[in-house]
């Protein structure tokens, strides 16, 4: 009998340690940091590199003109990248293609590149596109999708006018020959109505792709 008592209590705290170990494995242990996620993931990361790289393509169909002001399809790309990227990626996209530019790369229209394009008489154009890229990108959500529509072509066509305002404003103040009211006539004619309707396209097809993008 004492033989038996004294496994008892030899196997006693063996066992004890043993459960005290389980529970200190099964509670988390608390800790004053927070793991940190991430702005952008690989997958978002790569979405913007990919639109940036479409920028540059796009930028590249243009006719040159007289004035020094080339025609163009750009505000389809701007347009597309924020519909499609949303506000925070799609201003990263832009950003990244406006800095590639003042590097040096060509990416901007006619294989032009550096900072001078940018204090040129295009470049209030192009600086103020991440303005219209993060309007594009605002995504409404009321009950009706055509509503979403319809708003998203809202916001799509005031960032269109803020581009159009800070482009022009820059070109009137650098041309020296040509009046602010003689741009804007000018832009009237040759370069707004067509951006219009490349525009309110560049959303049409940009919602798509932005709904088929998520499901994947």
């Amino acid at each position: 009998m004492r033989t038996k008592h004294t496994d008892t209590l030899t196997h006693a705290p063996a066992h004890t340690a043993a459960t005290q170990t389980t529970s200190a494995q099964a509670v988390p242990l608390k800790s004053g940091a927070t793991a940190h996620k991430p702005a952008f993931s690989s997958r978002d990361l790569v979405l913007g590199g990919m639109f940036a790289a479409v920028m540059a393509v796009i930028s590249q169909l243009s006719i040159p003109m007289p004035t020094g002001v080339p025609i163009t399809i750009q505000l389809f790309g701007v347009t597309l990248i924020g519909v499609v990227l949303g506000w925070r990626l799609g201003l990263l996209a832009m950003t990244a293609y406006i800095l590639l530019g003042a590097t040096g790369l060509p990416v901007f229209s006619n294989f032009r590149g550096g900072l001078g394009v940018l204090t040129g008489v295009t470049g209030g154009y192009l600086w103020s596109y991440p303005l219209m890229v993060a309007l594009c990108g605002i995504r409404p959500k009321t009950e009706s999708t055509h509503l979403d529509t319809l708003l998203t072509i809202l916001l799509a066509l005031i960032g269109l006018m803020i581009v159009e305002t800070i482009g022009g404003l820059q070109w009137a103040a650098l041309a020296g020959d040509k009046t602010v009211a003689a741009v804007f006539t000018y832009s009237i004619v040759a370069f707004i109505p067509k951006d219009i309707l490349l525009t309110i396209l560049a959303v049409l097809i940009g919602r798509p792709i932005q709904k088929t993008l998520k499901k994947l």
